[in-house]
């Protein structure tokens, strides 16, 4: 064929070429290059061809169906690869000590109810669960699984919030974990290390999560430290792959129908590494855009580290 059409070569690959995108001459722009598109296009330009010979010349050259792939995370920050140092460094001289680290985050937010869900299970033939067909948010609303996930011991507790995902809920999450698991795990623990993500509820700006875990360091008698990631680095943090890749595992193509459900699923997560998950739902109420005064601010016993004080800090407990 190519022999018989010369130039069908060269028009095939001006189509589908990495170099055409956004280039406002090529006709497939906008368009889903399938084989059938792209036969038809090239049968509009004189070239007599079918789809199956397109995709026998599409494989000679070396290309195959592909999904997007998440790379771009925006711009990386001059010291980015210098925190990823700072962090490692701070965590193992945490864990030399026997002092816990754990890796923080919220999940994302996941409706309830008889909605499709991402995924597939085993199902007798023509038995699949049927589900709604459109998404509107219904009477359950939805959940926002905050995470606290131990490095060391491999353990995780995520409370299962039903409002808004707030700097407070963040870190009544995370004292629902030391209360739960941490002071039973670290007894003689004085000093806990959180490393978390750059913005959302734990976000580095955040008065209110620095307010918030000051409280908390008042509570506990813990000297809590914080080391945020980079911005545009959100997937380094352990948390993302360890727990929440597994989360969305274990519930693949299941409907969320109930909070009991979702608190369950998540409960039941397990890998084969040993990965032990404890669950709680969250029923209390967090109210959206608190502010922290700067006189409230000033008084936090809060000390900024010498590299990027910004993402890097610790909050000593206030006594009296």
């Amino acid at each position: 064929m190519e022999q018989t059409a010369p130039g069908l070569a060269d028009a095939l690959n001006r189509l589908i070429e990495p170099s055409t995108r956004g280039d406002p001459e090529s006709p497939l722009r906008w368009t889903c290059k399938s084989t059938r598109v792209l036969a038809e296009e090239l049968r509009s330009q004189g070239y007599p061809v079918s789809h199956e010979k397109v995709a026998t010349m599409l494989r000679e050259r070396r290309y195959s169906l592909q999904a997007n792939r998440k790379v771009d995370e925006g711009g990386d920050h001059i010291d980015r690869d210098a925190q990823f140092q700072h962090i490692h460094a701070r965590v193992t001289e945490f864990q030399a000590a026997g002092q816990p680290v754990v890796s923080v985050d919220a999940k994302k937010k996941e409706l309830v109810g008889n909605y499709k869900n991402a995924g597939r299970e085993w199902h007798p033939e023509g038995k699949a669960p049927e589900v709604k067909v459109y998404d509107f948010i219904g009477e359950q609303g939805k959940v926002t699984p905050y995470g606290i996930y131990d490095l060391v011991r491999n353990e995780a507790w995520v409370s299962v919030g039903i409002d808004h995902d707030t700097s407070e809920f963040a870190v009544q999450s995370i004292r629902g974990w030391w209360k739960t698991m941490g002071k039973i795990a670290y007894p003689n623990a004085t000093r806990l290390l959180i490393t978390a993500d750059g913005g959302g509820s734990n976000g580095s700006r955040m008065r209110l999560w620095k307010f918030e875990l000051q409280r908390l360091a008042n509570e506990t008698g813990l000297e809590i430290e914080v080391c945020h990631f980079p911005p545009g680095t959100s997937k380094w943090n352990k948390i993302e792959h360890r727990l929440f890749s597994r989360i969305s595992q274990n519930w693949r193509g299941r409907p969320l129908v109930d909070h009991e459900t979702v608190v369950s699923l998540i409960g039941a997560t397990t890998t084969t590494t040993g990965l032990c998950v404890k669950a709680e739902l969250d029923p209390a109420a967090y109210e959206k855009g608190r502010k922290v005064s700067d006189d409230e601010m000033g008084a936090l016993n809060l000390v900024r580290g010498e590299f990027h004080g910004e993402w890097n800090y610790r909050l000593a407990p206030v006594v009296g």
